[in-house]
């Protein structure tokens, strides 16, 4: 996977996931990209900085709030311990509210999500939130199909598999 920095005429700038860079210019030659904020079909990729790896002799320059800490004998935040900012806890807790509430209307599909989502976007059956799983080939044949979905943040136990 390959995930590129996009923006649309409206100059929102987003994040995409794409195979490689002929899926990208595939979905976007099909009109498959939609800007998340405003719905525009304009996507293109924004300007990226590129990812140069240091020097091995090149000493690592710490942010001027580290920096500040050590002058100061303070601790610095190390998220590498197992304990998360209050905030992103508080982030990640909320979104998990959300998904949790948004499944509540939600129909688990299990293994038929590909099957199902068609036959909601073709119309064969009534448009209902579901969710389920999906392979990864699945998936990319539904967006290369202009099926939009979307994977959960956060892991679902599936009805039959709760205790």
């Amino acid at each position: 996977m390959i995930v590129f920095d996009l923006t649309c005429t409206h100059g929102h700038r987003f994040e995409g996931w794409f195979g490689s860079s002929d899926d990208f210019a595939k979905q976007q030659g099909k009109g498959l990209l939609l800007c998340p904020e405003c719905g525009s079909a304009q996507v293109t990729k924004a300007p990226m900085a590129p990812a140069v790896p240091r020097k091995s002799n090149q000493q690592v320059e710490r942010s001027s709030q580290a920096l500040r800490a050590v002058e100061m004998d303070e601790p610095t935040q190390d998220l590498t311990s197992g304990e998360l900012p209050p905030k992103v806890a508080k982030a990640l807790e909320k979104l998990a509210e959300a998904q949790a509430e948004a499944l509540k209307s939600s129909t688990w599909v299990g293994n038929r999500f590909a099957e199902e989502s068609r036959a909601i976007h073709y119309g064969e059956k009534e448009a209902t939130p579901i969710h389920g799983r999906a392979s990864p080939d699945e998936t990319r044949d539904l967006l290369e199909e202009g099926i939009t979905v979307s994977p959960l943040l956060f892991p679902v136990v599936p009805p039959d598999e709760a205790n």
